[in-house]
């Protein structure tokens, strides 16, 4: 009896081949779809933008760095960069840590200094 009762369940739970599986592979595709526009695509834009910044800069932009050092771009490097950020005061940073130029720390509301 427990026997015929197995072989029933075996027998009723062949796959369909149905709209149910389409239906599932759909919702996966949609999923990632949805990470791909919402989330990576944004910071790739994102990355490409600040890349094209940094190899745009050129000496005499005043910058903002990533810790927070306000300076002036004496010397450009392949990797690094010179900052004076006072007079005589020279500082050597790598080039990644450079955020923001003295334009968009005025737009962004964001003051030297304080």
């Amino acid at each position: 009896m427990l026997s015929t009762i197995l072989l029933q369940a075996a027998q009723g739970a062949a796959p369909s081949g149905g709209i149910a599986d389409y239906s599932s592979l759909i919702m996966i595709v949609a999923l990632i779809a949805i990470f791909y526009f919402f989330m990576i695509r944004p910071q790739q834009q994102k990355q490409k933008k600040i890349n094209e910044f940094r190899s745009s800069l050129k000496k005499g932009d005043k910058v903002m760095t990533a810790g927070g050092i306000y300076g002036r771009i004496v010397t450009i490097k392949d990797s690094t960069v010179i900052l004076e950020v006072a007079d005589g005061v020279r500082i050597t940073i790598d080039k990644a840590m450079i955020y923001q130029t003295a334009q968009e720390v005025a737009e962004t509301g964001a003051e030297p200094g304080k």
